[in-house]
């Protein structure tokens, strides 16, 4: 299945400065890891002890995969859309 990753702002210096990647996976998981051995950069910024980052969110198709059953090894189908979201901390108290 083709799948598109978006990429936020700050780890698009990993990806050559794409906004968008395509990758061919059949899961969430398998969509990132493909993106991972395009662009190895990445893994640092998304990974730790082999498990995603807490502060990074995963969407799929606007749906946030830690409330889906599957999690990362949610199924992809054709055309679906991967959005990579850095959790932002701050403001004034």
């Amino acid at each position: 299945m083709n799948v598109t990753i978006a990429i936020p702002t700050p780890l698009r210096t990993y990806t050559e400065n794409n906004r968008k990647v395509e990758i061919d996976a059949s899961t969430v998981d398998q969509a990132l890891q493909g993106l991972i051995s395009k662009y190895p950069k990445l893994k640092n910024h998304l990974y730790e002890d082999g498990k995603l980052r807490n502060f990074v969110n995963i969407y799929l198709n606007d749906e946030d995969i830690r409330y889906l059953d599957n999690k990362i090894d949610t199924e992809v189908n054709d055309g679906d859309a991967v959005a990579i979201i850095p959790s932002i901390a701050g403001g004034n108290h």
